[in-house]
């Protein structure tokens, strides 16, 4: 059995991130010392690793919460089941990076807009086109 801290310098993060962890859900202490600390297995630096491998690729914790209960029901779940778990996120990123680019089209307008000279910005085109917007 490992403690926080030695769990924490075998997957590589910090003990608050384990505490954050563990608040959310996500990890369990087996069970705890005579002296009330934490005790983690070995089985906890897998999982450690495999949360840090989901946020590394997008998935919020929400997300790595459903994906661990899908880790561990694997023998019960299809790769199709799983397929489908990530083609969704996908769906989620496409939306996502199709709202950034529309923010950057109009802050691309704002911009060239505004002829960026040193004068008081009284008549600033980007502050009024922002006032209309709010209106």
């Amino acid at each position: 059995m490992l403690k926080i801290g030695e769990l924490a310098a075998l997957a590589s993060v910090s003990r608050d991130t384990l505490r954050f962890y563990e608040k959310h859900g996500l990890i369990t202490p087996g069970e705890r010392s005579g002296a009330g600390y934490r005790l983690y297995s070995e089985t906890d630096v897998h999982r450690i690793s495999f949360i840090i491998g989901a946020k590394e690729v997008g998935f919020t914790l929400n997300e790595i919460h459903q994906l661990l209960e899908l880790e561990v029901t694997k023998d019960e779940k299809s790769c199709y089941d799983i397929k489908q778990f990530v083609d969704a996120k996908i769906s989620i990123v496409n939306q996502r990076l199709a709202e950034i680019k529309r923010i950057k089209k109009s802050l691309q307008t704002l911009s060239s807009a505004c002829c960026g000279g040193d004068e008081p910005a009284t008549h600033c085109t980007i502050l009024e086109a922002l006032s209309e917007q709010t209106n």
